[in-house]
């Protein structure tokens, strides 16, 4: 039987950290596929801590970080760059995750090669173009171009559907995020910061980083914070402060008087998951801790007014709360509140987004779409 050569490309901490179970799945069966890592460097530093973390190795690196990169920069590196590699290793299928500027950029490079191409985590929608920016349209561009489309849940399938996409090429698999929760979270687990934390304290883990979110709405959501953290004494904050200047410029300002938010580098996967675990609740713009906090029953306060994840709004594990300081503090003060019920139910509500089974899916279905397995992969239906 031939071997069925997958190159993964991703650029990016989320990517990375969702990629890996696929990887790590791909490399335990040599004898089926041969498996190529190729990352784009886009974000450089972050990428390479979950590689070390996940023991992951790249085959080849695009290299195409640069100061002060615009998404054209990216994008065009990414395309001239990848063009070669692919020309040179002549891959069966692409894989490529989520909603990030490598993506979209990999995916249209890999289409004008006319090489079959695969979307992690396909279908996610907001509807509105730049909400979030430039991730959307991202995700969207990348569906238009894929032949193979690996849906986390039933409401990512039903909106590749309304786009026309055919359902034999749809598979809900589950994200690929609850599958890399099972190699990081321990309870040996401990980190330094912790050690700062009043013991019987209520923490919340912060993340905060979207471009729409730079300025006024960010400024918001801390003045937020440090409003109701001057009202309840018995509330911290560990904060992984972003490595972009002006993330950290206003997180700075905004808590250089608040001894108790601990402002702190970019955490390796392995911290923040453990830091998640061990967190009353989290805080975050960000959409993989979305799905990665419920299946620790952590209740998330979403910092956007748009979310393409409403599976978790629907089960009760998320709540939009948006960037307006009084709708921050209210949901804050909800959930800090003596036996809150909203708190017992975000905790105790059932994780949407998978069983940590993904992987096995993923590879099931590229077998499939290669004629290596003659049924169709049974969908997770959650």
């Amino acid at each position: 039987m031939k071997k069925i050569k997958v190159m993964t490309v991703f650029g990016t901490r989320p990517e990375a950290i969702k990629m890996a179970p696929i990887i790590y799945s791909l490399q335990q069966r040599p004898d089926r596929f041969e498996t190529i890592v190729t990352v784009t460097g886009q974000h450089k530093e972050m990428l390479a801590q979950v590689m070390a973390a996940f023991n992951l190795s790249a085959d080849y690196n695009l290299q195409v970080m640069q100061q002060n990169q615009t998404l054209s920069d990216i994008t065009a590196s990414v395309l001239q760059k990848l063009e070669k590699l692919l020309q040179q290793v002549k891959p069966d299928i692409v894989l490529v995750h989520g909603d990030t500027t490598t993506t979209f950029a990999a995916s249209l490079a890999t289409y004008y090669e006319k090489i079959p191409l695969a979307h992690v985590e396909a279908g996610l929608r907001t509807w509105n173009k730049y909400s979030p920016f430039p991730e959307e349209m991202n995700r969207q561009l990348t569906d238009v171009l894929s032949d193979l489309y690996f849906a986390p849940t039933k409401k990512s399938r039903e909106n590749l559907l309304s786009q026309n996409v055919s359902a034999e090429k749809i598979f809900i698999t589950g994200n690929t995020a609850i599958d890399a929760l099972k190699q990081t979270v321990s309870q040996e687990y401990h980190h330094q910061t912790l050690t700062q934390i009043t013991p019987g304290q209520k923490l919340i883990l912060l993340t905060m980083h979207r471009r729409e979110n730079l300025g006024k709405p960010m400024k918001d959501v801390f003045a937020a914070i440090n409003q109701v953290m001057q009202q309840d004494s018995q509330v911290e904050v560990i904060y992984p402060v972003h490595l972009n200047p002006k993330v950290q410029s206003v997180a700075r300002e905004a808590f250089s008087n608040n001894s108790r938010v601990h402002l702190v580098d970019p955490l390796d996967v392995v911290d923040f998951h453990n830091l998640c675990a061990r967190s009353y609740f989290i805080m975050t713009d960000s959409g993989g801790v979305q799905e990665e906090a419920p299946a620790l029953g952590k209740p998330v306060l979403v910092l956007r007014d748009t979310t393409e994840r409403p599976e978790g709004v629907s089960a009760g594990t998320l709540k939009l709360v948006g960037t307006k300081k009084s709708s921050v503090i209210a949901a804050m003060q909800e959930l800090l509140t003596e036996n809150s019920t909203t708190y017992q139910a975000m905790a105790k509500a059932v994780n949407p987004y998978g069983d940590g089974h993904a992987a096995e899916r993923i590879i099931a279905a590229i077998e499939y779409y290669f004629k290596q397995r003659q049924q169709k992969p049974v969908d997770w239906i959650g």
